[in-house]
């Protein structure tokens, strides 16, 4: 089990910020190994209980909420990572189950059993969570991520763009989900994560940026498509 606690901040840039900003981190930074030209691709399922509890807590601002996910790194990939988010005021808390493949399309049938294979706890917590709150798939999201790092304090800074998202089929190893899109395509999501403190360089970089901080969420921004159709 990966387990991180950081603080998560968001903010919502236009497209000519985002190469501004991105040029900075270039020279202060150092560039995620998995960055090509144009980042890479972040592949999530996200599940919630039959009456979208997680969602509503999203929207409403509940201090603390959770969100569950499945999540991997483009079609091809031969493993999946089942994770929760927890949120407490400020401060999150990440846990993160690496599983097979063949394991995560259990999963996505609802197929939890699947998960006392694993000689974890986080893994018998999951089960339990899913299987007493009736967890089920909500809808898959898709973006581009270019991301950097400071291994100072363990801080990355990330930049989303290209959200997409479908709600009608889950196979998050399929090469022909028919994603659309959620989000203005001229815009870009920063994320800065961090635990416990911000370096001053860091500080100084958020300063210049012309944007006012968010509380954007990928997976509500792709379920508002249902509740608003």
């Amino acid at each position: 089990m990966d387990k991180v606690f950081r603080v998560e901040n968001k903010y919502l840039l236009t497209l000519d910020e985002y190469v501004l900003q991105r040029f900075k981190l270039e020279q202060l930074m150092i560039p995620d190994k998995n960055n090509g030209a144009r980042g890479y691709s972040v592949r999530s399922l996200y599940f919630d209980t039959p009456y979208d509890s997680d969602y509503f807590e999203k929207q409403a601002g509940i201090e603390t909420r959770r969100k569950v996910r499945l999540r991997c790194y483009g079609a091809n990939n031969p493993e999946a990572k089942l994770e929760l988010k927890q949120k407490q005021g400020a401060q999150q808390l990440k846990r993160s189950l690496t599983v097979s493949r063949e394991d995560a399309e259990k999963i996505i049938k609802c197929n939890y059993e699947v998960l006392l294979n694993y000689e974890s706890e986080f893994a018998v917590e999951m089960y339990g969570l899913m299987k007493s709150r009736v967890y089920r798939p909500r809808t898959v999201v898709e973006y581009n991520r270019m991301a950097f790092i400071a291994k100072e304090n363990d801080t990355r800074i990330t930049f989303d763009r290209n959200v997409c998202a479908i709600s009608s089929r889950f196979d998050i190893f399929s090469e022909n989900l028919n994603l659309m899109p959620v989000m203005n395509p001229m815009n870009v999501v920063m994320e800065i994560k961090y635990n416990r403190f911000l370096l001053s360089y860091i500080k100084d970089f958020i300063r210049s940026v012309h944007s006012n901080e968010t509380t954007v969420s990928k997976y509500c921004m792709a379920r508002q498509q249902l509740y608003s159709a």
